[in-house]
């Protein structure tokens, strides 16, 4: 009887972070500035002041960047922040875009 022989396979797992989506909201002439700043708060977790600081630049360049995501969690929380607006009654718009 001959020994057997083990044979171990080396194998790597390649780690790889998901890819990041950009969370952008757009500028409207109706939806307040307040509305922007309490969604950004309550729905991005933003302190007052990042959250005024990117209300400003979708007020003055017509978009902003709220953060980068993985597309799961950027896709949940654009849906919750365009679904409360409906429910106050703005035409508010948030893209999710590949980085």
């Amino acid at each position: 009887m001959e020994p057997q022989s083990a044979v171990r396979e080396r194998t790597e797992d390649e780690v790889r972070e998901p890819k990041r989506y950009r969370v952008v909201m757009l500028n409207d002439d109706f939806t307040t500035m307040d509305f922007v700043v309490e969604i950004l708060i309550d729905l991005f977790q933003k302190d007052p002041a990042t959250a005024k600081a990117i209300m400003m630049d979708v007020h003055k360049k017509g978009r902003g960047i709220v953060g980068s995501y993985p597309y799961d969690i950027a896709r949940t929380k654009t849906d919750q922040a365009l679904s409360r607006a409906r429910a106050e009654g703005y035409p508010f718009q948030m893209e999710v875009e590949e980085e």
